[in-house]
């Protein structure tokens, strides 16, 4: 059984041999068959696989390069998702749009509105009916601005689910916009000379000093509810809605000035 097998595996190594001798005699044969050009076809097959070589290097120190720069990636997004995280706490108190601070007022600003980086007194002074706004002291450069302060979202949640009904910080914030620009058209109106006010406005002005004047809202920034016109703050159901927060929340106080309605703007504490 032993020698059966051993001269099985002698035949298969002489089976190999063969095998082997006939792929050399083919391949003496193909050399031999175009013996001008077998060189120069060789050179010109190793010259592109060395090229190709060349191009799989390249290859590897990009991946390697991609390799590294990954970890350096994976901080750059994470400080990105960190500063979109601040980005949408942030725009929680920002309303959806802030209106650039000008008149509502339909008028033409040549005629009725001096500039606002005129040298105007904020505290309302003393001036006649008929006549030019009181001289201005001297110590005082500027108007100062209504004062713009916006609520937070932990305001608005401390106070009842019914008197929060269905507001948003944001549109109490844009509310508060539009309460800032009803304040500054009104400021602009009270100190604005009386060749610059159009003559149908002239009535409207004097009784806008009068309510200037009034103890309590003198020197204040206020305006009427006959002012509220929008884009947001209207008198509606929702723009009461909107001054009893602001009032609960400190932002604004109210009065009564004979036939008027006046929401004082307040200041931050």
């Amino acid at each position: 059984m032993e020698v059966k097998t051993a001269g099985a595996s002698l035949d298969s190594v002489i089976s190999g041999f063969n095998r082997r001798i006939a792929e050399l005699q083919d391949l003496v044969i193909a050399r031999n068959v175009y013996p001008a050009s077998s060189v120069t076809d060789l050179s010109a097959v190793d010259a592109v696989v060395k090229a190709m070589e060349l191009q799989v290097q390249a290859i590897k120190d990009r991946l390697r390069d991609e390799t590294l720069a990954i970890p350096k990636a994976k901080k750059l997004v994470d400080a990105a998702l960190k500063q979109q995280k601040k980005l949408q706490d942030m725009s929680v108190y920002v309303p959806s749009h802030v209106p650039e601070r000008m008149s509502m007022l339909n008028l033409d600003t040549n005629k009725c509105l001096f500039p606002e980086g005129s040298q105007q007194d904020t505290g309302f002074g003393s001036f006649k009916l008929e006549e030019e706004p009181a001289a201005l002291p001297k110590e005082k450069k500027g108007r100062s601005p209504p004062p713009l302060w916006f609520i937070t979202a932990e305001e608005l949640d401390s106070l009842s689910g019914y008197m929060r009904g269905r507001l948003t910080v944001e549109k109490i914030n844009a509310a508060i916009n539009d309460m800032v620009t009803y304040a500054e058209a009104n400021a602009q109106l009270i100190f604005a000379p009386k060749k610059k006010v159009a003559g149908d406005l002239w009535e409207k002005a004097l009784e806008m000093r009068d309510v200037a004047m009034t103890e309590g809202i003198r020197g204040k920034h206020f305006f009427l509810e006959t002012d509220m016109k929008g884009p947001t703050l209207k008198p509606d159901n929702t723009g009461k809605a909107i001054l009893t927060v602001l009032r609960h929340l400190g932002r604004v106080s109210e009065t009564r000035i004979g036939p008027h309605r006046v929401i004082i703007l307040l200041k931050r504490p």
